[in-house]
């Protein structure tokens, strides 16, 4: 059943257009952490646990708060500095250098989840990030996508309330090139061979949320 509802330095060459976080900055939690592990403790509760993959860990603030619950995580990250914290913060975790633009399941294997948050806005080539995800999924396999979270209504408040400029700026060093709803992420999952079976705003209110978490399952037949 698909559920709606609100919860509470440099790159190597790769898929994805900028720095996924500010690993220069402090190590550690972002500000969209706090409304975006709640509901991806929520989704993978759902689930019988196993291994998991993480497509742009970023510095490994999320592996390591999973790994801390008992989950076994592998992740890659395009980011030399983001990759060099994680392995100084968490060498408890399976961390590399890697993007969607490599043959992620020869070098890794597949696995029953992936997790990718706050990465899709990023990346030059959706279909290719979408592929990579399809190809490291196990059949029936679940991905969990965070993105921040677009719509008309959300798009028209921007603009009513004059901050319309501000939030898709171009002077923003690095930046989001990718700019989601949930009918375009959905489609694009669809296209790679997935459904979607569950969707979450969060952060707000939902009709003005900061992000989106999508769960798509990779179809058994494909």
């Amino acid at each position: 059943m698909i559920e709606d509802a609100e919860a509470g330095p440099e790159a190597m060459e790769s898929n994805v257009a900028t720095p996924l976080q500010g690993y220069d900055a402090d190590e550690g939690m972002s500000h969209s952490h706090a409304y975006l592990f709640p509901v991806l403790l929520k989704i993978l509760a759902e689930r019988p646990a196993g291994p998991i993959f993480e497509l742009g860990c970023g510095n490994g603030t999320t592996a390591a708060m999973l790994q801390g619950r008992g989950y076994e995580v592998t992740g890659v990250d395009p980011s030399v500095s983001g990759i060099e914290i994680a392995h100084r913060e968490f060498p408890q975790c399976r961390l590399e250098p890697g993007s969607s633009d490599e043959d992620l399941r020869a070098r890794f294997g597949t696995f029953g989840t992936v997790v990718s948050l706050e990465v899709a806005e990023h990346v030059y080539s959706p279909k290719l990030y979408a592929r990579a995800i399809f190809d490291l999924l196990e059949p029936g396999g679940i991905a969990i996508i965070s993105t921040p979270y677009h719509s008309y209504l959300k798009n028209l408040a921007l603009a009513v309330s004059g901050k319309m400029e501000g939030h898709f700026t171009a002077l923003w060093e690095g930046g989001h090139i990718k700019f989601w709803s949930r009918n375009t992420l959905k489609t694009l999952f669809d296209d790679a061979g997935m459904d979607e079976i569950a969707f979450y705003r969060v952060g707000r209110v939902p009709a003005l949320a900061k992000s989106m978490v999508a769960v798509f399952r990779k179809r058994a037949s494909t």
